[in-house]
């Protein structure tokens, strides 16, 4: 328990300071304990059914390739019912796909010729569940056999801490920021690490990236422009990854505008009110008049989908719901059919850093639980029909 002193200045500047100060040490002790006691995150263990439903087969398949010995047993086994772990999960994967008659039945990632899907999420607005979509998202590919690489764009680094590491205590390895600076960058490799979750890496952030807007300022130029860095970064591991998705920062500046120039598809998500979509109709006024800019620039922009996702959605609340029949009538199938409930279980999820995916079903009422869950399943199998799409498969 931190102890509280009173605070003991009005002056602004060390109001502040103090403020700050408790702030970094209150998140620090709590992140500390949350992850403690390596500082690391964890992934639950995972049902026989869930494990069954994953990879698309029946219980009785399972029982069967485990008897014959194709799947080794998982470790965790409790009154005789099998509990999985993601790797265990994982590795069924690999070896039930060398054995299947249709390719890719459990490993439905890129084929030759398959280029690799980059999808950003991006608004102006803070509060859009960018980051809470983009994690669930991450989790859901990679849980279906993709290898998905996360990038965080935003220097808050909220994706960053989702995936398990912490820029608020004493996080000093590489991050995004390297491989994109214009002084000597790193290899974008170099700045990439495995997360606890089978088949999601993450390219990381942490405050330091928001030096990339000021550097862009002083050094873009025609020889290196701006809007190629991330786009290069992303060429040197193309062939690593099936999928990347990069979550933009609550803002239209340099980092923003240089992920839409290495996007292959965008989704914007909004929140059904008046003041959201207000702010992302100005987004994408500017966001627009800095397409053509960066075009007359050189930079080609060509996206598979552009999509508006709705975000916070609450079926029993009339104007919200009137809203979001005003978005699809204006923009029809632009706004994706699958919508982000506004659900205590996610919520209570983000508190503790986690996707519906990592809650342990049996800590939450049932019917909340499902309800989430196939809201973000919804989700991720609207995008993922859309990569198939990109992919030019059905």
């Amino acid at each position: 328990m931190i102890p509280v002193t009173p605070i003991l200045t009005n002056r602004p500047s060390e109001l502040a300071t103090d403020i700050s100060e408790r702030l970094t040490t209150a998140i620090r002790e709590h992140l500390l304990s949350a992850f403690a006691p390596d500082n690391t995150k964890s992934l639950r263990l995972f049902s026989a059914p869930e494990a069954a439903e994953l990879l698309g087969v029946s219980g009785q398949f399972m029982r069967k390739v485990h008897g014959e010995g194709t799947l080794p047993e998982p470790q965790e086994i409790r009154a005789g019912r099998r509990y999985y772990t993601a790797r265990d999960i994982w590795n069924a994967r690999q070896i039930l796909e060398q054995t299947s008659r249709k390719k890719g039945r459990y490993l439905p990632g890129r084929r030759d010729g398959d280029k690799l899907q980059v999808w950003q999420l991006m608004n102006f607005k803070g509060g859009s569940s960018k980051s809470t979509t983009t994690i669930h998202l991450a989790h859901f590919l990679a849980l279906q056999g993709y290898k998905v690489l996360a990038v965080d764009l935003d220097p808050q680094g909220s994706l960053t801490s989702m995936c398990g590491i912490s820029p608020e205590i004493e996080f000093d390895g590489l991050t995004v920021y390297d491989a994109i600076r214009y002084d000597d960058p790193v290899p974008f490799a170099d700045t990439i690490v495995e997360t606890y979750f089978p088949g999601l890496s993450l390219a990381p952030s942490r405050l330091l990236l928001s030096e990339f807007e000021t550097e862009s300022a002083v050094n873009s130029s025609p020889d290196q422009p701006f809007f190629t860095r991330i786009r290069s970064a992303l060429a040197q591991v193309e062939d690593q990854y099936d999928i990347v998705l990069m979550d933009s920062p609550p803002q239209l500046g340099f980092l923003t505008i240089s992920g839409m120039a290495a996007a292959t598809s965008l989704i914007v998500p909004l929140t059904p009110s008046m003041l959201d979509v207000s702010s992302t109709a100005q987004f994408l006024e500017l966001a627009g008049a800095y397409m053509g800019v960066i075009e007359e620039a050189g930079a080609e922009l060509q996206y598979d989908h552009f999509k508006f996702l709705i975000t916070r959605d609450e079926p029993t609340d009339v104007p919200s719901q009137q809203l979001t029949s005003f978005m699809r009538a204006l923009f029809q199938d632009r706004v994706m059919g699958a919508t982000a409930l506004k659900s205590t279980a996610i919520s209570d999820a983000t508190m503790l850093k986690q996707s519906i995916y990592e809650v342990v079903k049996s800590e939450m009422t049932r019917a909340t639980y499902e309800r989430a869950k196939n809201s973000m399943d919804a989700i991720g199998k609207e995008v993922e029909a859309m990569i198939h799409r990109s992919w030019g498969r059905s």
